[in-house]
């Protein structure tokens, strides 16, 4: 029997999200849109999407108990501390932070900051996938809603 490959890999969900369809998470600085995650597009091994940064801002310290996070810098001048040591990051420059890793990133530039990132892989709940170790800078804010089981 002979399958037809157009029919066998034809995708039957959303793949593509662009990121102004998203809302931009503030609660712990910057501008952070999760493109793809469980909710946008029904993936199941982690969340990923673009940040953007603006000059002396930063995205408060956290850790993730289940994730390792990947972060690639599109454009400007960051500075990540893990676990108190500080990596200078720039354009073209990607960077690992691994599970259980206290992380704050800082934009040291004069522009504004881009970025991609992805973590990988999900907490057994959403919940349990961010732990915060400073106070948001808009504790009010909602988290981001990444999707995956409630």
């Amino acid at each position: 029997m002979t399958t037809d490959a157009s029919t066998e890999n034809t995708i039957t969900r959303t793949v593509k999200v662009a990121a102004d369809q998203v809302e931009a998470n503030i609660k712990r600085g910057g501008d952070i849109r999760v493109t793809l995650s469980p909710k946008t597009v029904g993936c199941t091994s982690g969340f990923g999407g673009v940040m953007s940064l603006a000059a002396g801002d930063h995205i408060t310290e956290h850790y993730h108990p289940f994730s390792e996070e990947f972060l690639h810098v599109v454009s400007g001048e960051l500075e990540m501390t893990l676990d108190g040591q500080k990596v200078t990051l720039g354009a073209g420059d990607s960077l690992l932070v691994p599970i259980g890793v206290r992380h704050r990133l800082v934009n040291v530039g004069v522009e504004t900051a881009h970025c991609a990132f992805h973590l990988s892989p999900l907490a057994p709940r959403p919940e349990l996938g961010h732990v915060d170790t400073e106070a948001a800078q808009h504790p009010a804010a909602a988290n981001p809603q990444v999707g995956g089981t409630p």
